[in-house]
C-alpha cells in the first residue's frame, strides 16, 4: 500500500535527486537500470499501517503516515550513512559512496521535507496532529545522532547514557510509527500516547539486537563489514555493558579500547589499519565480560514491556497479534 506513494513521492524530487533516491531505495542500480535490490525492513511503514487498525480505520488510512515515517527513516540513514564513513548499506554501496556526499546530504534534506509535505497536504486536522508527533520524533532522533557521535570521542559511557541515546536514535521514530496511524485514524492523545509507549520499547529492542548483529551479524545476512561497530569505535550496548561490568576480560578491553582511540587519534594507525585478528579479540573481550548476554537481555526485556503496553489499548485482536509478531521478529531478526 505504501510503496506506491513513496514511489510518486520520490518523483517530486528534481533531478538528480530522484533517481539518487531511487539507487537509494533500491528501485535502480548505479546505472540508472531497474533494480530489485533490498529496501529494508519496512517496520515503520507496516506499524503505521497496523496503527490506523487499531481505531478501526482501514490501513489505507494510515499511508500518509507510513509513507512519511519512511522518509524520514531514509533521512536518518542518508545523512548516518555519510557521517558514519559507511560504505555498504542493504548489500551495496551506500549513495555518498555512489554518487558523493553532496547528493547524500541534498537527498536526506529532500526526503526529510517530502514527509511532512505528504503529512500536511490532506490540510485536516488529524494530518496535523500527525506532523506534530513526527516533527518532536525527528528532533529526538537528531539529538540520539548527535549523542551517538559524541559518544564515539569519549573513553567511557554510562548503560544509562546509552540507552537514552538509542531510546532517541531508534525508539523514538518506531515510536511516532506506530501512533502515527492511528492519529490519522482520529485516536485520541491517550490511545496514541499508549502506542507510543509500545513503538519506544520495540525502539530499544530493535536498537539492542542491531547493536549484536554490528558485532557478531553475518555480512551476508546484513549487509556490512564484519565487526561492523567495532570498525567505528560505537559505544554501542555490548561494549558499554562488557566496559561496566568489571573484571580481568572488562579491564583489558578498556585498556585496549583506549590504545586505539590514542593511536587513531595520533594518526599513528588508520581506522582500517586494524586487522580481523584485532577486532575478533575485542568481540571475545567483550563476551567474556558479559556484554553480549546482557544486550541480549536486554532486548528480550524491552520486548516484554512493549508488549504489555499494548493491554492499554482496545484494538481488533488481528491487529494485536500483528503488532505480537512485529515485535517476536524485531527480536530474533538476523538482519
Amino acid at each position: 500500500m505504501a510503496t506506491p506513494v513513496l514511489r510518486a513521492a520520490v518523483d517530486r524530487l528534481a533531478a538528480p535527486m530522484d533517481t539518487v533516491a531511487a539507487y537509494h531505495f533500491g528501485w535502480i542500480d548505479a546505472d540508472g537500470k531497474p533494480a530489485h535490490g533490498d529496501g529494508g525492513k519496512a517496520v515503520r511503514p507496516a506499524l503505521a499501517l497496523l496503527s490506523a487498525e487499531v481505531t478501526g480505520a482501514s490501513p489505507e488510512v494510515g499511508v500518509p503516515g507510513a509513507v512519511a515515517v519512511e522518509l524520514v527513516h531514509n533521512f536518518s540513514l542518508l545523512h548516518d550513512d555519510l557521517m558514519d564513513g559507511d560504505e555498504q548499506r542493504r548489500h551495496r554501496d551506500t549513495v555518498w559512496k555512489v554518487h558523493g556526499p553532496a547528493q547524500a546530504i541534498l537527498v536526506g534534506d529532500a526526503l526529510f521535507a517530502l514527509a511532512f509535505e505528504i503529512l500536511l497536504e490532506s490540510g485536516t486536522a488529524e494530518g496535523a496532529r500527525a506532523a506534530r508527533r513526527l516533527t518532536v520524533a525527528s528532533r529526538k532522533l537528531i539529538d540520539g545522532q548527535a549523542q551517538d557521535i559524541s559518544y564515539e570521542h569519549r573513553d567511557r559511557v554510562t548503560v544509562e547514557e546509552c540507552l537514552e541515546m538509542e531510546g532517541n536514535k531508534t525508539g523514538a521514530l518506531l515510536a511516532c510509527a506506530v501512533s502515527i496511524g492511528a492519529v490519522l485514524g482520529g485516536a485520541d492523545d491517550e490511545t496514541a500516547d499508549a502506542l507510543e509507549e509500545y513503538g519506544y520499547r520495540l525502539g530499544l529492542a530493535f536498537q539492542a539486537v542491531d547493536d549484536l548483529l554490528g558485532i557478531w551479524g553475518d555480512p551476508a545476512a546484513t549487509g556490512k563489514q564484519t565487526w561492523s561497530d567495532l570498525r567505528q569505535r560505537k559505544k554501542s550496548l555490548p561494549v558499554v555493558a562488557a566496559l561496566a561490568a568489571g573484571g580481568p576480560a572488562s579491564d583489558r578491553l578498556a585498556e585496549l579500547l583506549a590504545e586505539d582511540a590514542k593511536a587513531v587519534a595520533s594518526l599513528t594507525r588508520g581506522a582500517d589499519d586494524f586487522d580481523e585478528r584485532e577486532f575478533a579479540a575485542r568481540a571475545a573481550l567483550i563476551e567474556e565480560a558479559g556484554g553480549r548476554s546482557w544486550t541480549s537481555e536486554e532486548a528480550r526485556r524491552q520486548h516484554t514491556l512493549a508488549l504489555a503496553a499494548l493491554d492499554k489499548v482496545s484494538m481488533p485482536e488481528r491487529v494485536r497479534e500483528n503488532l505480537v509478531a512485529l515485535a517476536d521478529f524485531v527480536v530474533v531478526r538476523e538482519r
